[in-house]
Parts: structure tokens; sequence; C-alpha cells
């Protein structure tokens, strides 16, 4: 054999020892990866900054369940059935004594638990909250505000929504999932509208936009649906006409999962938004423009996760029997213990 036939057979001998090398290197970091997140619960974040001002009082602290317990027990106990590890609470510091006694106590007996405060003037340097202007920043701001607190991966709920088990566990099992490449790979626990909806009044959703295969492509901030003669409506002219939406129409109700490192886009564009936005009294940073922003830019995807469970919440104190009623059942039917924490 020539010495260049025996070189080559050693370059390529060489070559194939280095691709399994690099394999294995890859499976191994791979599986660390894996291990680490396994051992890495996510964080639940909890938005309840907001006071109630449509219930008519401070509504995650009404008790709801056959043992009084709040509305924001169930998802706790819910999601820590799935597998989240620390609880986030998005809180003012206005009601920070009365939800400490109430629920945040409680729960630090029974997981990790801190509290992040959403302000009027937590803002970034250099911009400062208009004079009279009253209202809260937004659902993004909320998220935001966790910098700092929420470190690795994390979903996100309402304090006065209850989301059902399915939910929870949709998101726990997607955020398992190892992160490769560059894009973020974000989830979405999806709704149909008709089971998101009540006879008291409207409430505001985010409309989604699906592909073939379950990815998001859009979504759309309704501020305003509800029942008209039976049938789901929206309205952005405060009712002087309505676009009707069907049914089986997938909603979000802020309940999603980001992976690490999504908080800092959040701050990104919480900037933008206040140099075009900030001046103004009742302009809101919404979730669902951060999750459009990095869908658009190809900086992410979103999975929707479609879930059969039914919505249940405290916007309007007139549905409370109905929630009452709900959980009674579920928990004659076995779905819950007859008292959740014990």
């Amino acid at each position: 054999m020539g010495k260049s036939s025996l070189s080559a057979i050693i370059i390529r001998d060489c070559a194939a020892n280095d691709k399994r090398i690099l394999l294995h290197e890859h499976e191994k970091n791979y599986r660390k990866r894996l291990k680490k997140m396994e051992n890495r619960k996510p964080t639940l974040i909890i938005m309840a900054a907001g006071m109630g001002s449509r219930f008519g009082g401070l509504k995650q602290l009404t008790p709801v369940g056959p043992a009084g317990e709040l509305i924001i027990d169930y998802s706790i106990h819910d999601a820590l059935e799935a597998g989240f590890g620390k609880i986030v609470f998005v809180i003012k510091h206005a009601i920070e004594e009365e939800f400490k006694e109430h629920i945040g106590n409680r729960i630090a007996a029974i997981a990790p638990v801190e509290y992040v405060f959403q302000e009027l003037d937590r803002l970034p340097a250099g911009f400062t909250v208009p004079d009279g202007r009253e209202k809260p920043w937004g659902t993004g701001h909320a998220i935001l505000c966790c910098a700092g607190v929420v470190d690795g991966a994390f979903a996100v709920i309402n304090a006065d929504d209850y989301y059902g088990r399915e939910g929870f566990r949709l998101l726990a099992e997607f955020l398992k999932k190892p992160q490769d490449g560059e894009k973020k790979h974000l989830a979405m626990a999806g709704y149909l509208l008709k089971n998101t909806l009540t006879e008291n009044g409207y409430v505001s959703r985010g409309v989604c936009e699906t592909d073939e295969n379950g990815f998001l492509v859009s979504l759309t901030e309704r501020t305003h649906i509800e029942l008209v003669n039976g049938a789901p409506m929206f309205t952005e002219d405060d009712g002087k006409t309505y676009t009707p939406l069907a049914d089986d129409t997938v909603v979000s109700m802020n309940c999603w999962a980001f992976p690490d490192g999504s908080l800092a886009v959040f701050g990104k564009l919480f900037e933008a938004f206040l140099r075009a936005h900030g001046t103004e009294m009742k302009s809101e940073f919404f979730l669902p423009s951060v999750v459009n922003y990095m869908l658009e830019t190809g900086m992410a995807d979103a999975t929707v996760l479609t879930t059969p469970d039914k919505w249940y919440g405290m916007t309007y104190s007139a549905g409370l029997p109905a929630v009452k009623a709900a959980l009674a059942d579920m928990t004659k039917r076995g779905i819950y213990p007859e008292k959740l924490w014990k």
C-alpha cells in the first residue's frame, strides 16, 4: 500500500473517530442539560397586583372552596402537582400585609415563595410617571418586575382565574424539554372561547391565530368580549358595533411558559413602549405584545397547547356562586381533596 493511500486511511479513520468523540460530547452535554432541567423546577409567576375594581373588593381573598380555599389556592395546588417549584407573587405594596396574611404566609409553608411589587414608578432609568397617571403599566410590566427574582424557565398566570389541572400539566411538561439553538421556544395554554365566558359582563381575551402545526402565528388582545344574544362577540367602540367570534376560537388566558433568558426581551420592549406611549394616561404594555414581537422577528416560536378545561373567574361578584358550585362539584367527584392543604 502506498504512502498516500495509507495517509488517506489514517485521515479518514481520525475524522471518523473525531466525529464519534464530538457526537459523544454533544450527547453528554445534552444529557447534562436535561438532568439540570429535571432538577431545576420552573417558577410560577402569579400576577396578583389588581385590586378587583369590577369585583368590588380584593377579589384574590374571597373564599370559593368547600373548606374556605381561595381561587389562587387551586392554581398553586395544580401547579405544584404538575412539577413547578418556586412561587413568585406580583403584588402592590398597598395589599402586601393583607396578602401575606391570607395567602403568602400559608403558601410559604408548602413551597418557596418570593414577592415582587408592581408599582407605577418602577421604571427604567431615564423614564418618569406622567402627571395624573393612575393606571398600571400592564401585564408585560408585571412580568418584567420579576427580573432579578426569577432565574430560569417560568410560567405566568392571573391570580383571579381558575385554569384547571390540564393546563399546568401541559406547560410543566413543555418546560422540561431542553432548549436547543438560538431560537426560544414558548408555549401557551389555549382555551376554547366558549369555556372562558361569563354571563355577568365582558372579559378580555387574547385571540389566537395558529398554523397547521399548532404554532402560534399571532395574538390579538380583545379587551371587550361578551355574550350578545347567547353568542360571543367583541367590540372596539364601546358597544356601538360588534364582531362575532366562533365558540371554538382558541384564546389566551395569560397562561404562558417562557424559557430562561426571556425577561431580557421584556426589558428591551418596555423601554421602546415607554418611548412611544409613556406619556399617555391609559397605555398598557401587554404580555401578548412581547410574544408577537418574538414571533414576528423570528426570535421565538410558540406552541399552543389546547386544554379542554373550563375557566372560572372572579371578574364579577355575580359570578361567585357559579365558581363555588363548580369547585364543590369537582371536590365531590374526587378531582380535588376536601381540603387542598392538610
